[in-house]
């Protein structure tokens, strides 16, 4: 007993004969494509092959084939060491650029600070000091330079002396003494003489009785006061 067709099954036919016609249409564009980059890269393949025969015999018998090889089985024993390189490699491009950022910023601030110097007049005072040491050397020779050294604790000594807070106010009132004023300058003897009844008078006196002494001795007499 035959089996009737149902008009489903004819439009399911029809829909399975599209597929494989659609398959069979997509297979034959891939195949076209495939030909036609097989053309494309037979001539580019043919020349690579040409230059590959020509490099390797301009290498001649120097070139094994083992040792090519074994340096392929080295570079993959090695493969963890090539990655560690190469992160290293990248972390000194970071820290090349850092270095070059802080470079930068510290010319920077150099130019700033150089600026602010000259500004308020180091470089001035630097170039002034230059010209008094030139003068310096320009007047003093060697020997001079020299006795400077043999001498140069008294002249601290000595310095350190002057410095102090007492001398310094004693040099103080000497200057303002000796400046004029509107006093009269006609003195008589006998003011002189009732000006040493007074004690500072007395000091003073004294004071320059004793440098007198001073000047008036032995300079290398360890006595001298």
């Amino acid at each position: 007993m035959a089996t009737a067709v149902t008009t489903n099954d004819l439009a399911l036919l029809h829909e399975k004969i599209d597929f494989l016609t659609e398959q069979m249409e997509a297979q034959r564009r891939r195949q076209i494509e495939l030909d036609e980059l097989k053309n494309d890269l037979i001539p580019i393949v043919n020349h690579m092959v040409s230059l590959s025969i020509e490099e390797l015999a301009e290498i001649g018998t120097e070139f094994q084939l083992e040792d090519l090889l074994f340096l392929l089985k080295r570079v993959l024993r090695n493969t963890e060491a090539f990655l560690r390189l190469m992160d290293m490699l990248e972390a000194s491009m970071g820290l090349s650029d850092e270095i070059n950022l802080l470079g930068a910023q510290v010319f920077s601030n150099l130019v700033e600070t150089a600026d602010r110097l000259e500004r308020e007049g180091y470089f001035a005072f630097i170039r002034e000091g230059w010209g008094i040491f030139e003068r310096i050397v320009a007047e003093f020779d060697e020997q001079d330079v020299r006795a400077l050294g043999d001498n140069i604790v008294t002249i601290l000594t000595t310095v350190r002396n002057m410095t102090q807070p007492e001398v310094l106010a004693l040099a103080n009132n000497a200057v303002t003494a000796i400046h004029p004023t509107d006093q009269a300058e006609d003195i008589s003897t006998l003011q002189l003489l009732r000006s040493l009844s007074d004690p500072q008078v007395r000091r003073g006196m004294a004071r320059l009785l004793n440098i007198v002494k001073t000047l008036a001795s032995d300079p290398a007499d360890p006595n001298v006061n």
